[in-house]
């Protein structure tokens, strides 16, 4: 019986743990955020949306490399948004795609995403956002500032083992 009940509160503290990580935000409140949304689903509009995302993530980090709080970040953005204009056009020109497209800085509207076990809330964040075309397809995003995806970009080894210690005596053990 003993054993039983040991069992059982085992298995509710994984339960508790698993639904704790779900709801867990990792992205700071005080964040900037950036979206690139593709024209449609196409597989050209696709390749589209990854050219323009690596070159504007070029740009932006460039400009936002030696920035020091969220205040100064803002007026990077705000005093660069030609130069991100001028980022999206070349990226497009260069795949000779005459294709519309929209920048917005400001608070801007995100979709619920679940990422490698973290629930990121739908809702309006202040954001850097193209919009290419009818921004009916994919989209990527990720945080400016602080830089939390060049932290996951520039793993050597993406090859990323999560654990469980609690699985790992319920394995040892059972």
């Amino acid at each position: 019986m003993k054993k039983l009940t040991i069992i059982i509160a085992i298995l509710f503290s994984i339960f508790l743990i698993h639904n704790n990580q779900e709801e867990l935000l990792i992205i700071p409140n005080e964040a900037i955020r950036i979206r690139v949304i593709a024209n449609s689903d196409d597989e050209k509009d696709i390749k589209i949306k990854e050219k323009v995302k690596d070159d504007l993530n070029r740009t932006v980090n460039n400009i936002l490399k030696d920035v020091k709080g969220i205040d100064e970040a803002r007026e990077k953005l705000e005093n660069n948004m030609s130069l991100f204009t001028e980022t999206v056009d070349k990226s497009l020109k260069e795949e000779n795609i005459e294709e519309v497209f929209n920048i917005n800085y400001g608070l801007n509207y995100f979709p619920s995403k679940m990422f490698q076990g973290v629930k990121y809330n739908e809702g309006y964040y202040e954001s850097l956002v193209v919009t290419l075309g009818s921004g009916k397809g994919s989209n990527y995003w990720c945080v400016l500032y602080p830089p939390l995806c060049l932290i996951e970009e520039n793993y050597e080894n993406k090859e990323i083992e999560y654990r469980s210690y609690i699985k790992d005596i319920l394995n040892k053990y059972f």
